[in-house]
């Protein structure tokens, strides 16, 4: 006779109950939905990671290093530029590119909060 698979206890009361450092802030679930949705197309993730490596980068050097069309590409950033994650600084006739690390950090901080 096969032996059956206990189910998971249950958590006492009150030790699942979140505590004051991890009980989410106002407001923190917004952010991170508004954060995660900005993150969420992996070109977009390629965008990051490639502003991540380096201390700033013009739009140019972004669409060299994907395979998409230079509008796209924008469109992407404007993405993550209007979720914060990303700041945008013209310079003549390009627009250098670079990370918002306060940004970034709240996104780590929110997911790690899960």
């Amino acid at each position: 006779m096969p032996s059956r698979a206990r189910p998971p206890a249950a958590c006492p009361p009150g030790a699942c109950a979140p505590t004051a450092a991890t009980r989410p802030r106002r407001g923190d679930d917004a952010a991170l939905a508004a954060l995660a949705k900005a993150v969420a197309h992996p070109a977009r993730l390629k965008i990051v990671r490639l502003l991540r490596q380096r201390a700033g980068c013009v739009c140019g050097e972004i669409v060299a290093e994907l395979p998409l069309a230079q509008s796209t590409v924008s469109q992407h950033l404007k993405i993550l530029k209007r979720a914060g994650l990303v700041q945008g600084e013209i310079d003549g006739p390009r627009t250098c590119y670079c990370l918002d690390a306060t940004a970034l950090a709240l996104l780590k901080r929110l997911i790690s909060d899960l």
